[in-house]
């Protein structure tokens, strides 16, 4: 998301070339990385964590190039696809905040920047009601972030 809050630019990034397929040098064929993605999930790795398991450990450069599509798609085939991975991290980083600022209630500083983490976690919880990742009734509290996080 775009950083609405702050005076700061965004990063420039150049993108990956685009290679979808397989190199020759990778041994692992689909069903054995499929078994280890699976395998990672159910010990709750996120995505992202998953993808650089993958690539460090079993040395496989894009799970695109194996499956033909994203790894939140092959996730989700299996039932394993939980919230998305940028919610989750500014779920983690409210908890947090809210923990702070019952111990520091001069925090003035903080204070208004929770204000602003709440309302960015409230537009991203509406385009992804909208995108159909996330039921239409999820609604965000500071208990069930708490329970979430956990």
């Amino acid at each position: 998301m775009a950083r609405l809050h702050s005076g700061k630019h965004g990063h420039s990034r150049s993108k990956h070339p685009k290679r979808w397929e397989v190199p020759e040098w990778q041994t692992l064929s689909k069903q054995e990385v499929e078994q280890i993605i699976l395998k990672l999930a159910k010990q709750r790795y996120t995505p992202s964590m998953i993808g650089m398991i993958l690539r460090d450990l079993y040395g496989v450069p894009s799970i695109r190039a194996v499956f033909g599509k994203r790894l939140g798609k092959v996730l989700k085939e299996n039932g394993l696809a939980g919230l998305p991975e940028d919610l989750l991290a500014l779920l983690k980083k409210a908890v947090r905040m809210h923990q702070h600022l019952q111990n520091h209630k001069g925090d003035i500083h903080n204070q208004t920047k929770y204000k602003h983490l709440i309302s960015k976690i409230h537009r991203l919880v509406k385009y992804y009601k909208r995108e159909g990742k996330l039921p239409a009734d999820w609604k965000y509290s500071f208990e069930t972030a708490v329970l979430l996080v956990k």
